[in-house]
């Protein structure tokens, strides 16, 4: 196949991930202050689309590390071709699309390391990866920044209720509209990055831009409208699962868990650490609802996402794999991916209309709950309402 047009398809199947991305993601932000009351789920979606689009613009560090470190450089340049990207990419958005299926705030960003990880070493092998970056970078983060926002929002809770009187309490809910947009804006400096990584780095591939030279212009600018086209259409599936299905949280605790949240995205984005947001963000819920008083954290629930996380890289990563063995066909290969994503999304869409979840679920039912329908009354003989 041609190798601009193998590029094209990368590229839009790079936004393609980045749309699924901003609405895998949304609930990172926005799933505490909608759980709380502080804002209306409409506006919650709208004000972090906004600010998803400026916070892309304010770095680029976390985009070098994919499209310059992860994967390795040889004397001819990155050793995957577009083609492989593009293997990847198809991991990365089945997968994502499975999780937000089922309600599960797992890693859009493991899900792309996953599955460009496994793409690369079925193409390439082993070498093309560079371990030292998978590990400092990726790994150890993802261990560490999820226990750090949940110790920081545990103690950013208990300080909380301990200072503020409960009839003052209410007080956090106009906080929470700070700290939800400083998320938001956190997660487009960490998030958006890395798909314009990826389009970088298939540019880099077929010899269209420098080798160790960082996103152009117009790869921002594209990516970022993506994210917040997706953060905007909602993601209410894991809003509902990480603001209802893990604790119930007040307005003081969706501030701590917000403000934990965001110091460690940033902190994190500055270093270039292509950490996962969603595992951030629900180390920030489980952190609070140890950290009040009377709370009780929902186990089930939080093993379920805990899983996710583990299984994240290896899912995407098999899929991936695959996906890189059928190219060996050559065109037809590429071809029999490209048919194969576009029916996976189109299956995993018409699936989740059987139950569908938009904005109204929030106010009512959580993951897990049974719903009792409720008993109808009936009008007795004498023409008195009575329940049956």
């Amino acid at each position: 196949m041609d190798v601009t047009l193998m590029v094209a398809l990368v590229i839009a199947l790079a936004l393609v991930f980045d749309f699924t991305n901003g609405f895998h993601d949304t609930a990172n932000a926005m799933a505490t202050p909608i759980a709380t009351g502080a804002l209306k789920p409409k506006v919650a979606v709208a004000l972090a689309a906004v600010l998803n689009l400026v916070g892309a613009f304010l770095s680029t560090e976390v985009a070098k590390t994919i499209s310059g470190g992860l994967i390795r450089e040889g004397e001819g340049g990155i050793q995957i071709g577009p083609e492989l990207v593009f293997a990847g990419l198809i991991g990365a958005i089945v997968w994502n699309l499975i999780t937000w299926l089922l309600g599960l705030p797992s890693s859009s960003s493991h899900a792309l390391f996953g599955g460009l990880i496994g793409a690369a070493i079925v193409g390439v092998g082993f070498q093309a990866i560079d371990g030292g970056v998978l590990l400092s970078k990726i790994v150890i983060p993802a261990i560490l920044a999820p226990v750090l926002a949940g110790f920081v929002a545990f103690l950013a809770t208990k300080i909380a209720y301990a200072i503020v009187a409960k009839r003052a309490r209410d007080g956090f809910k106009r906080g929470q509209i700070f700290t939800a947009g400083l998320v938001s804006l956190a997660h487009g400096t960490n998030d958006a990055q890395k798909t314009m990584g990826v389009i970088t780095l298939a540019l880099i591939a077929a010899g269209q831009q420098e080798v160790g030279s960082g996103p152009q212009l117009w790869v921002v600018i594209v990516c970022a409208l993506a994210i917040a086209l997706g953060t905007y259409s909602g993601g209410w599936r894991i809003i509902r699962t990480l603001g209802k299905g893990i604790t119930e949280v007040e307005p003081a605790q969706g501030f701590a868990a917000e403000a934990s949240t965001t110091a460690t995205i940033l902190a994190s984005s500055h270093l270039g650490f292509a950490l996962s947001t969603t595992q951030v963000a629900s180390g920030g819920v489980i952190g609070v609802g140890i950290g009040r008083k009377g709370a009780s954290v929902k186990w089930g629930t939080a093993g379920r996402i805990a899983l996710g996380w583990l299984i994240t890289i290896p899912a995407a990563g098999a899929v991936g794999a695959f996906m890189a063995l059928v190219e060996k066909l050559g065109f037809w290969g590429i071809v029999a991916d490209a048919a194969f994503a576009l029916a996976a999304i189109l299956a995993i869409f018409i699936y989740s209309r059987r139950e569908s979840v938009d904005s109204r679920a929030l106010d009512t039912v959580e993951p897990g709950d049974i719903v009792r329908p409720k008993r109808k009354k009936r009008k007795s003989k004498g023409g008195s309402g009575a329940t049956a």
